[in-house]
């Protein structure tokens, strides 16, 4: 190997999360970890939650382009275009100094830089492409990738089905009932083992539209004793959530900001999301049924791709962000939480699951890079 494995992306959790289980995975095909360095955003949650996995991490400049005509939003892109030159410049010397075995893309705007350096420098390229519709920089990178590991089935001759990376973290989860009861027992406070858990979580930053919803469903279930209610805003609508919270007498209904998805996804029945493809992918690895609420104006529509394929399979219900109120979540989620519509939709969902995924494309990681 001439130099580290290089692992580029992010700018959400949902970007950062898949580089980390890339890595895992590596590492547990005997890659030591100083061969291995993450390369992300000075803007994303890369430092945060990349930063303690002990892998080296380099975080270059640059934001995500604004998809709107708006002044404001061009003033942004001049900046966000200034930025990702800026990051370009840095990414070739970089990479020119790694000379790196491999450089592993998973999207978002901060990979563009790195992987675009990996093909001037002719460095093996390999794109993980998370969604049913492949990002614009991997759209554009693609025809030089040595390999494309992709999570949608794919007619290209370079692409292997993959599925997308998940944590070990989330891989271990247990949940069967008795582990289930036991992950209730251990939340702060207990959730009575009688209740059915729904949890509400739409990101790092969160879903202004999603959240007002919730709080309105909240207010709906608010004698409800047999329901609780686990909701993480993200950080944007926190405080505007914890503002308009309403009185609740009987619902157990609590407000994060950020969660260990871990802790939630194993106490959870039933869940309300976006549609990003680690979500979907953790969804159905762990067999949770959910209604899906697309990211409105996503590149290519993904997260409606994304949604539909779990939806066709019974597995998920999806609700349009233009029809999500409270009202819309109350009626879907009483025809859904019945223990035999649970169970049949749990089957289907995790008949999507790939638990292997990460593990598949450390393999093929290895492959073009020259290890075994």
């Amino acid at each position: 190997m001439t130099g580290p494995i290089v692992i580029t992306g992010g700018g959400t959790g949902g970007h950062v999360f898949p580089m980390q289980a890339v890595a895992e995975q590596l590492e547990a095909r005997g890659v030591a970890r100083d061969a291995l360095r993450f390369v992300g955003s000075r803007r994303g949650q890369e430092g945060v939650l990349l930063a303690p996995t002990g892998v080296a991490l380099t975080l270059l400049p640059g934001r995500g382009i604004r998809r709107s005509l708006r002044p404001r939003a061009l003033v942004a892109n001049v900046g966000a275009v200034f930025g990702l030159l800026v990051g370009v410049v840095g990414a070739l010397a970089k990479v020119r100094r790694w000379r790196p075995a491999v450089v592993v893309s998973v999207g978002g705007y901060a990979s563009f830089a790195v992987a675009l350096a990996a093909v001037i420098w002719r460095r093996p390229l390999v794109l993980v492409e998370l969604d049913a519709t492949p990002g614009a920089a991997h759209r554009l990178l693609a025809r030089f990738a040595s390999r494309r590991c992709v999570a949608f089935p794919s007619n290209d001759e370079k692409t292997v089905v993959t599925g997308a990376p998940l944590r070990d973290a989330i891989v271990a989860i247990d949940r069967t009932q008795d582990a289930r009861r036991a992950a209730r027992a251990r939340m702060d406070p207990p959730i009575d083992p009688a209740c059915q858990v729904v949890v509400v979580m739409t990101g790092s930053l969160g879903s202004a539209r999603v959240n007002a919803a919730t709080c309105e469903l909240a207010a709906l279930w608010a004698e409800r004793t047999d329901r609780t209610l686990l909701h993480v805003t993200g950080r944007r609508d926190f405080q505007d959530v914890r503002a308009r919270r309403p009185v609740t007498a009987g619902l157990d209904y609590r407000i994060e900001e950020f969660a260990d998805m871990t802790q939630l996804w194993a106490v959870c029945d039933f869940a309300v999301c976006r549609a990003g493809a680690t979500t979907v992918a953790e969804l159905t690895a762990l067999a949770i049924p959910s209604v899906l609420v697309p990211l409105p104006g996503a590149p290519g529509d993904h997260q409606t791709k994304n949604a539909l394929a779990v939806v066709e399979a019974g597995g998920a219900r999806l609700l349009v962000d233009s029809a999500c109120t409270g009202v819309a979540l109350s009626e879907a989620l009483e025809t859904m939480l019945d223990p035999t519509t649970l169970a049949t939709m749990s089957a289907s969902a995790g008949s999507l699951g790939r638990r292997d995924a990460a593990r598949s494309i450390a393999r093929v990681v290895c492959e073009v890079g020259g290890l075994r």
